[in-house]
Formats: structure tokens, C-alpha cells, sequence
């Protein structure tokens, strides 16, 4: 954007420029840049040829008359961005603008960023991964309609119940198929069994086992960052999380989960009495996918996305703009 400044009547000015030549300047700029005239109409209006209010308006430049502001939310969105992928060694970073609502649901604006950048690395005939969550869900339910019948969305996790709808991992596999006109494998089994027996005769049937590879073998994956609080645990995990696995996480310095495993403060993949129990996606996995993008945001889930950054999980990040610049923080 052009604006006509305010002009400091100095001494060094007085040597360079003359009173009457500012004004004249001032009105050729005003003129041009604020009424919108053409050069040829100015010089019309001031009896001036056009060359001479070409040459006007440079010098309006040159004398500070007219400065240039290039400026839009987007340029702080982008350094964020830049300075994301550069501190956490990712491969993509997305940050949406903050919502001023107070609704602690994730926006609008960080689901479709999110969806536009899974768009950007998926072609009709991809393999998609998916945990479950209400970001993730979200981000189902607001992608954009594709016709792509070869595409494959397959769950990394088995299934947390009913009660959570979009927020599961076959309904999001379900809906995602449904937004790219593709296929799906779900894992219409339990996220945590009863019994280690139980999980671990489960994990070993053919359709479990290949679900699995597939998702292993996927293309992109796409998965929300839960926290672990001294107290609280992310709703996915809070029917399991009894009291005495509360009190080992806080003993082992458990700050999130990430598709079904918890993480300390450093990213280290911690065990606990819950492990033995899940159906998921091994870990160790998650690194032979081309790209997995984490996607979370809000106040609660910084040290949780901190500590998944460092254990390197994720190699792109979608996230607000407070969030963000939590993360950057002290970096």
C-alpha cells in the first residue's frame, strides 16, 4: 500500500527541497495514490507534462513522501510457518489465524488448512491414515469433495465407541472415503482391550494384520496430538486412564499420546499398563510414512505437540497462531 506521509520540515530538507516543490509533490502524490488517477489526468489537472509526473512521483519517493507498506496476516502466518518447519526439521507447516469465539472446539480455518495440505501430497489413487480425535474429525468433515475411487482411507487405531461419532476412527474413515469418493478399512475393534490375551489374539487376525500394513504403507497419515495433564487425559483415552495409570504417567513424565502411545516431555515412546492392551499402529512405523501430519491446536496441547515434535513423529504440523508461537517459545 502507497501513502502520502507526513512531511518533517527539517534543515537537511530545507537544503534538499524547496516548500513550494513538497506541496506540489504532496498533491501529485495524492492525486495518484489515493484519488486514483492516471499520470496523463494529473498532468492535465496540474499543466505538467505526464514524464514530469512520472518524475514527480519518484521523487515523492525519494524524499520520504511516499512510503510502500506490503502487508497481510498472511506474511506473520508464513514466518510462522517457515520458523516451524525450520526449529522441529518438518518437512511442511500450516498455521491458521486465531478464533476470537472462545469455543474450544478446533476452528474452522486450522481443519480446512488442514485439509488443503492434505489435498496438496494425496493423488487418486492414495493411501490415507487416520487416527481418530475431533480435530482429525473435523478435518474429514470439511475437505474438499474429490472423485477419486482408487483412493483408500485406512484407521491406525482401533475403535474408542459409539458415543464419540466423527470423533472415531471408523466414522472418520468412513466420512473421509465419503469426501474423496474412494474406499476404506476401519478397525471395527476395541482401542484398549481388557486383557493383554485379548488384545494380543485380536492383533494377530488376517484382517487386523493387513489393516495395519496398510496403514504402515500409506502414503500420508493424518493424526491430532493428545495431552496428558497431572489430573486429565484427552477424551479418547479418559475411560482407560484409572487411577493408578494416572499415577504411573505422572511417574514416567507422561505428557501426551500420539495414535494410541504415550510420549514424555522428550519424545521418548514410554510404556505403561495400557500398551500391552491397545490395538494401533506400531510407533516405530510412523517413520516409514512419507508424510504424517499432526494437526492440534489450543493452549492445553502445547507441551503435548512439543513433545511429539521431538520424538519426530510428525513431519508437518497444522496449528493456530497462539499455539504456534507457544511452541517457538524459549526455542
Amino acid at each position: 500500500m502507497y501513502s502520502p506521509g507526513k512531511v518533517l520540515y527539517n534543515e537537511r530538507m530545507c537544503a534538499e527541497i524547496t516548500r513550494d516543490r513538497l506541496i506540489s509533490l504532496l498533491e501529485v502524490a495524492r492525486l495518484y495514490y489515493h484519488e486514483d488517477l492516471d499520470q496523463a489526468s494529473i498532468a492535465d489537472r496540474m499543466g505538467y507534462s505526464r514524464p514530469t509526473i512520472s518524475r514527480m512521483l519518484a521523487e515523492a519517493r525519494r524524499h520520504g513522501i511516499v512510503t510502500v507498506t506490503i502487508s497481510h496476516p498472511i506474511e506473520r502466518l508464513v514466518t510462522l510457518e517457515k520458523r516451524l518447519t525450520r526449529t522441529f526439521g518438518l518437512k511442511e507447516a500450516r498455521v491458521a489465524e486465531d478464533r476470537n469465539d472462545g469455543n474450544p472446539n478446533p476452528s474452522t480455518g486450522v481443519a480446512r488448512l488442514c485439509g488443503d495440505l492434505l489435498l496438496e501430497h494425496c493423488g487418486p489413487r492414495s493411501v490415507i491414515a487416520v487416527s481418530n480425535g475431533r480435530t482429525v474429525g473435523a478435518v474429514a468433515h470439511h475437505l474438499p469433495k474429490r472423485v477419486w475411487p482408487e483412493s483408500t482411507a485406512v484407521a491406525m487405531l482401533g475403535s474408542v465407541g459409539e458415543s464419540f461419532h466423527l470423533e472415531d476412527g471408523p466414522d472418520i474413515c468412513r466420512n473421509l472415503a465419503l469426501r474423496l469418493g474412494g474406499r476404506h478399512r476401519s478397525l471395527s475393534v476395541p482401542l484398549v482391550f481388557d486383557s493383554p490375551d485379548n488384545a494380543r489374539m485380536v492383533r494377530s487376525e488376517e484382517q487386523i494384520v493387513t489393516t495395519l500394513e496398510l496403514a504402515a504403507r500409506s502414503d500420508v497419515a493424518l493424526t491430532g496430538v493428545g495431552a496428558v495433564g497431572e489430573t486429565t487425559s484427552s477424551p479418547l483415552l479418559r475411560r482407560w486412564m484409572t487411577p493408578a495409570v494416572m499415577r504411573e504417567c505422572r511417574r514416567k513424565n507422561i505428557v501426551a499420546h500420539v495414535c494410541g502411545h504415550h510420549l514424555d516431555a522428550e519424545g521418548n515412546h514410554v510404556r505403561t499398563a495400557l500398551c500391552d492392551r491397545t490395538l494401533c499402529l506400531d510407533p516405530s512405523r510412523l517413520s516409514e510414512i512419507p508424510l504424517v501430519i499432526g494437526v492440534a491446536a489450543g493452549r492445553d496441547k502445547v507441551d503435548a505437540l512439543r513433545a511429539t515434535l521431538r520424538g519426530d513423529y510428525l513431519s508437518a504440523l497444522v496449528t493456530d497462531e497462539s499455539t504456534a508461537r507457544s511452541l517457538l517459545e524459549g526455542v
